[in-house]
């Protein structure tokens, strides 16, 4: 059995804390709930929840999680200045 033919027989099912990325968005967030057919993911460092649909999430490597984390920081410090 390939990669792909597992993933389509076992789906990723995210669930609350798993660390993801949002392959729609190119976005890596923490999962906070979900909401219907929809997925809520918050930025690991903090900041507003967006929506994510379960088919697009895979989970984050932990080099997309160091990156997104940082890139957050820097973005937050910008914003402080």
């Amino acid at each position: 059995m390939t990669l792909e033919e597992n993933a389509r027989e076992h789906p990723y099912e995210p669930v609350p804390g798993d660390v993801v990325r949002d392959a729609a968005t190119r976005r890596v967030g923490r999962v906070m709930d979900r909401m219907g057919l929809r997925v809520q993911l918050r930025p690991l460092n903090g900041g507003r929840e967006w929506d994510a649909m379960p088919q697009d999430l895979s989970p984050a490597s932990q080099s997309d999680a160091m990156s997104a984390a940082v890139a957050e920081a820097n973005a937050q410090s910008w914003r402080g200045r």
